[in-house]
């Protein structure tokens, strides 16, 4: 009998080139390279200084996300940049992606949206498969049972021109939801609980496979969710097993194999699952029963507790400089921390599913005079189906912003940004310091606990507002 293999083993072991040695690092093949406007342009000028081409446009996909606005084009129909730098990165991809013969979901295509997103929804996201962005949140993917994560500028550049790359194999970790989720609590909440539990660095370099009665439990926008989050906890890959979860999301989309090749592929994809007896590098079990909604308190996504109590008393994981930021002090109620803005996007939660949650809190209620609320869905797709089904009229009802897709205040490119000073309560993934604008302090939140403080003002539990729903 053959050694059992972890799902990432699975991996890793088709896409090998050349092994690792002590000396050098394994060259793996990459199936899928998604590229978007920020990180791609100096990579397409390296391939254009030394005669390059893209060596494999058929396996790379762009799309337009993070600089472009979110805000419908003005009298003139042109469209609201930020800076003209990020009209010329919009223009760049425009302009490269027609030289090289790469399909581009544009402006003006029904398709576009978050990179992480319309992967996918198209069906280009598969199991089994290797796939690179130059984006840290390349992780989500990994939620379909493939080997997906973030790279720089250079690798972007390498694998436009050699569709491979030089790694290390990653050391694996398995995180284990035994039992069932409460009511109210989300993708999200499981995450934000994993990493205060592990801390930042955890998973530094590693592979980290979430498995367990509630991970299956979970749809494949909640298994994106989490995967999208593994990154938060220093981990290379998130990974999520492929079972028929995964191949009744994938079944019929516009990128998915179709008949004979259909029942290839769900075969094979269906042997990937890590073998029984197989040993991780390291294992962590935790309860999904104690999960409760959760807020970040302090500059770093392990810094985060139940939004029902209180910071800790000892700080936890945020330290002096960070609780000062925040204006957030040991042992405060979270319910004491009043809100200024609320945005319900990005790749971590602006799927449909997303929004249904925060539409549930928001339904019937207002947003409250002090604060701010910006829903931007991730793709087109998604603010086809929810103004469907009249989504974006529960938000403008509650006197919320309803935007055209981007990434928006996630990064704060696209003119999407709080004030200095300012209290966000952000869908996202990452509450470092400045990171949606100079100044700004940011607390991450699950779709539902942010619609609850924009109703309320505060920090609240959501559990109440969807019992009322």
């Amino acid at each position: 009998m053959s050694e059992p293999k972890t799902l990432f083993d699975k991996l890793w072991e088709r896409h090998i080139v050349r092994p690792e040695t002590e000396e050098a690092p394994a060259i793996v093949y990459i199936d899928m390279h998604l590229i978007h406007e920020v990180t791609s342009p100096q990579a397409f000028q390296v391939l254009k200084d030394r005669g390059l081409t893209v060596r494999r446009p058929d396996r790379t996909f762009a799309t337009l996300d993070h600089s472009t606005p979110t805000l419908p084009p003005g009298p003139d129909g042109a469209l609201p940049y930020a800076t003209e730098a990020a009209a010329e990165q919009v223009d760049t991809l425009v302009k490269n992606c027609a030289a090289q013969g790469i399909t581009l979901f544009g402006l003006d295509d029904p398709r576009r949206g978050i990179v992480h997103v319309i992967g996918p929804e198209l069906g280009l996201t598969q199991p089994g498969k290797t796939i690179v962005c130059g984006d840290s949140h390349t992780s989500t993917h990994g939620a379909f049972g493939a080997f997906a994560f973030g790279i720089g500028t250079t690798e972007v550049g390498h694998v436009l021109a050699t569709q491979c790359l030089l790694l290390r194999k990653p050391k694996t970790m398995r995180i284990t939801f035994e039992g069932a989720l409460a009511p109210g609590v989300s993708a999200k909440d499981m995450a934000l609980a994993a990493i205060a539990r592990i801390g930042a660095d955890a998973g530094q370099g590693k592979a980290i496979e979430f498995a367990g009665p509630a991970v299956r439990a979970l749809s494949m926008e909640g298994r994106m969710t989490l995967c999208n989050m593994s990154i938060e906890a220093g981990a290379r890959v998130g990974l999520v097993a492929p079972d028929e979860t995964t191949l009744a999301y994938l079944r019929g989309r516009d990128y998915a194999p179709k008949d004979a090749d259909w029942d290839a592929a769900a075969a094979d994809w269906m042997s990937l699952p890590t073998d029984d007896g197989v040993a991780f590098d390291e294992e962590v079990a935790i309860d999904a029963a104690s999960i409760a909604p959760m807020a970040t308190f302090g500059t770093s996504p392990d810094a985060a507790a139940p939004v029902d109590g209180a910071a800790p008393a000892d700080g936890g994981r945020a330290d002096d400089a960070a609780l000062a930021y925040m204006r957030i002090d040991r042992g405060q109620a979270f319910q004491e921390v009043e809100v200024n803005r609320v945005f319900i996007g990005s790749c971590t939660n602006s799927r449909l599913e997303d929004l249904r949650a925060a539409a549930q809190v928001l339904r019937g209620r207002k947003v409250s005079d002090n604060v701010i609320a910006l829903v931007v869905p991730g793709s087109e797709a998604v603010r086809r189906d929810a103004e469907a089904e009249g989504l974006h009229q529960v938000f403008e009802a509650a006197g919320a912003e309803w935007r055209l897709p981007g990434c928006s205040m996630c990064i704060a490119m696209n003119g999407d940004k709080g004030e200095a000073g300012e209290l966000v309560v952000s869908t996202s993934n990452r509450n470092f310091v400045g990171r949606q604008g100079a100044g700004v302090r940011t607390v991450l939140a699950s779709p539902a606990t942010a619609a609850a403080a924009a109703v309320a003002g505060r920090l609240v539990d959501p559990r109440p507002y969807l019992r009322e729903a």
